[in-house]
């Protein structure tokens, strides 16, 4: 994540196309709690938001795995992370297949189907995540 994509005023992430797997644009809304946790990290003056061990160079593929592994974490993967939102969306926020899909990048539908469906539902996807980011930092999912 570089901070020229990131866009305050309009609580957004725009992820460029070449660093996509699908090689469209992904729009991400931003919560309250993501600018909570970007805004202090602007005093680092990187381009990188998430800067890795090298100054201006941004953190390795690796650096979650190995943050999770120095937790103890040994059961947790970062692909679990987004299964887990994927399975919340359905099962406890009931959010339309589409929305869900649609924020985790996937495409959804036929090819017909999609050059109908232009939109990147970019409002219902803001609501969801809205909802994620309270669910993730809620008491009562904190660990004591």
């Amino acid at each position: 994540m570089r901070w020229a994509e990131l866009d305050f005023d309009n609580r957004l992430w725009t992820c460029p196309s070449e660093r996509m797997k699908t090689g469209e644009t992904h729009r991400v809304p931003l919560t309250e709690e993501m600018i909570e946790i970007l805004e202090p990290l602007k005093k680092l003056r990187s381009d990188y938001v998430f800067e890795g061990q090298k100054r201006h160079k941004p953190l390795s593929n690796m650096a979650m795995l190995m943050l999770l592994r120095r937790m103890g974490e040994e059961r947790v993967t970062v692909h679990g992370f987004r299964s887990t939102f994927r399975d919340w969306a359905s099962e406890t926020a009931n959010a339309p297949r589409e929305v869900a899909e649609m924020s985790l990048a996937h495409k959804i539908g036929s090819d017909v189907e999609r050059a109908y469906a232009r939109s990147d539902l970019l409002e219902k996807r803001r609501d969801l995540m809205a909802q994620w980011s309270q669910f993730v930092a809620s008491e009562r999912n904190k660990r004591d």
